[in-house]
């Protein structure tokens, strides 16, 4: 028996999503310790205290079910965002809830739209589906922030069988953003029946006074999905949660499709504890936003190009092959990210980490460039 000829078509084609290097797979391979790893965006400061607390106080329930509903959890987004708890999906991370729109609303006999660079699970979950993908070309800087979303291009994508956009806003892995005139523009050509999924997995890292929150179009656009996720500027990323905000129609048909018990209990508590420790997201965002001019400076002082982010990263244009760069990075103890499979091969993703872990960074890419 082949079992490549009993999965589906979509299935058979698919190619798994590739996570950053774990530090033990590199310390089982080389044999090194003092790894720092910058490839997942992954907060360097770790989890809020109160999270870790609140995880600590949990483990004696550990032989219980967690909550399928979320309750505690939902109550509070809802009060920290001004949405109804029926707006509300959580998921196994952001990118659960991803797969769930997929799920509930895509088929072999509809589409799905984004752009090229943008996150690689549109096209996996898309795929999977069995459904149609189509992807825009991304900006070439002649008229919009180059590597960024071109909402034309997209627009000019929809046709009588898209059922979903996806719309990485900060896109990873470029960090390019879309501003409020922008995206507000592109909302008010959608047709109704097509649904608009805005990713702000990296929402709280953005200060740009233009950004929008898509939150705040919810009442106007009943076909719009808005998802976020803890495990980047909240540190969780080892727990999976996150969640997704829309319609109560919407929510309700998403957790049709959604897994009974989809976030474990450690994930509900720390996350709801999360949410309330305003002082560790506030050092969080300036160690990322110091952290981001210092490596811009930089790869300027360095004559290297990098595209302008608004995330926890930067993405750097080596002007060679980026994974022998990789690749030697690694044998100095520093995993980054290559990013070839975004259609960027020449270019390295580098998460903002610590002012140790920058410095660290700088001077291995130093050596290696040199060599």
């Amino acid at each position: 028996m082949n079992p490549e000829q009993l999965a589906t078509q979509g299935v058979r084609k698919l190619t798994p999503y590739v996570p950053g290097k774990p530090i033990g797979e590199l310390e089982r391979e080389l044999g090194i310790s003092g790894i720092i790893k910058l490839a997942s965006n992954e907060n360097p400061l770790g989890p809020s205290p109160k999270a870790l607390a609140a995880i600590q106080s949990a483990l004696s329930e550990l032989h219980l079910y967690p909550d399928g509903s979320g309750f505690d959890l939902k109550t509070k987004l809802a009060g920290k965002l001004n949405v109804g708890l029926a707006q509300i999906t959580l998921g196994n991370g952001s990118n659960d809830v991803l797969e769930l729109i997929a799920r509930a609303f895509l088929s072999p006999e509809t589409s799905a739209i984004f752009s090229q660079h943008a996150f690689a699970v549109y096209p996996i979950v898309t795929q999977a589906i069995g459904a149609i993908a189509c992807v825009a070309k991304a900006h070439d800087g002649s008229r919009g922030t180059c590597y960024g979303h071109d909402l034309d291009a997209m627009a000019r994508l929809i046709s009588d069988n898209t059922r979903v956009i996806f719309i990485a806003n900060p896109n990873n892995p470029t960090g390019t953003y879309l501003n409020q005139e922008e995206l507000g523009g592109f909302l008010i050509k959608v047709p109704e029946n097509v649904l608009v999924v805005i990713d702000e997995a990296y929402f709280e890292y953005v200060s740009e006074p233009d950004y929008p929150n898509a939150l705040e179009w919810l009442d106007e656009y009943p076909n719009l999905i808005v998802t976020r996720t803890f495990s980047k500027a909240y540190g969780l990323a080892g727990l999976r949660v996150g969640y997704a905000v829309s319609s109560a129609g919407i929510a309700d048909l998403l957790n049709r499709v959604r897994q009974p018990f989809n976030v474990n209990s450690l994930a509900l508590v720390a996350a709801s504890e999360a949410l309330s420790d305003d002082g560790h997201l506030k050092r969080t965002v300036e160690l990322n936003r110091n952290g981001l001019e210092w490596l811009g400076n930089a790869m300027t002082k360095r004559g290297l190009n990098f595209i302008p982010s608004a995330g926890n990263f930067i993405t750097i244009d080596v002007d060679r092959s980026a994974a022998p760069v990789y690749e030697a990075l690694l044998r100095e103890g520093v995993i980054v990210r290559p990013i070839a499979n975004y259609g960027l091969p020449k270019h390295l993703r580098v998460t903002v980490g610590t002012e140790h872990q920058n410095q660290q960074f700088l001077a291995a890419l130093d050596r290696v460039l040199s060599s």
